[in-house]
């Protein structure tokens, strides 16, 4: 399992990733699940995976071979993000369903993406990337995409995250969140990468990559853990006054 986090915000883009791949308790690897394209000056992209890491590897190569080869649709060909994401959504599907022909039974070949970034004159845009191809993107109300483990870091990222929350902060959020998932999960795992983009910079050059070790993730951990700590001993606890009415 991994988990992954895309965020759009007014300022720009934050995307946060795990590195864990877990085939059983005896099978535990570190595989990026960032990938940074080279693209035209006029865009960059990203894209982050969950799921079949044999699927995953071979859109990255597809991806990336296309864009080596000129073929006629590639991630400097299109015209809008959308445009990209139904793109990135074929080579995916395509992918999955030539294991799903080629596998025996019980073999499941499925993973999902997100895609991000911006191309010149557009705005930036995210979407999480469907293993049938079809995609969604955020809204005003719901400026994140998640893939994988998602259910420990989601609380966090609806209670601080808006439209107009700096990138600094959300980065900062987005790694609350992940903690909180590998504090529940032990699937998710280190190194974690983060990369900030600035609105209409078409620059990737902010990204982070913390291993497990690293002093900022391990303060970062244990100042969350202790205001957690101080804000539940702060809670108001029930009154002694409905003592009489407890069964």
């Amino acid at each position: 399992m991994t988990y992954c986090i895309a965020i759009s915000l007014d300022k720009g883009l934050v995307l946060t990733s795990d590195s864990r791949t877990n085939a059983g308790i005896d099978q535990v690897s570190t595989y990026s699940k960032m990938f940074r394209f080279e693209t035209n000056a006029d865009r960059s992209m990203v894209v982050m995976s969950a799921g079949n890491l044999a699927t995953t590897q071979c859109v990255i190569e597809q991806l990336n071979r296309d864009l080596r080869e000129n073929n006629e649709i590639n991630l400097n060909t299109t015209h809008y993000m959308s445009d990209t994401a139904d793109y990135v959504g074929e080579v995916l599907s395509k992918r999955i369903r030539r294991y799903s022909d080629e596998e025996q039974s019980g073999f499941s070949p499925e993973a999902t993406l997100l895609l991000a970034g911006q191309i010149q004159g557009q705005p930036h845009q995210a979407f999480l990337i469907y293993p049938q191809g079809n995609h969604i993107t955020t809204s005003p109300e719901t400026p994140y995409l998640q893939i994988g483990e998602s259910k420990y870091g989601k609380p966090v990222l609806d209670r601080f995250l808006t439209m107009d929350t700096s990138l600094l902060d959300a980065a900062t959020c987005s790694l609350i969140s992940m903690d909180s998932t590998m504090k529940s999960n032990v699937s998710v795992g280190p190194p974690i990468e983060v990369l900030m983009y600035f609105k209409d910079s078409l620059s990737l050059r902010r990204h982070y990559r913390f291993d497990v070790d690293d002093p900022f993730l391990m303060e970062l951990r244990r100042e969350w853990g202790s205001k957690l700590n101080q804000a539940f001993s702060e809670m108001p606890r029930i009154p002694d006054s409905n003592k009489g009415s407890m069964q």
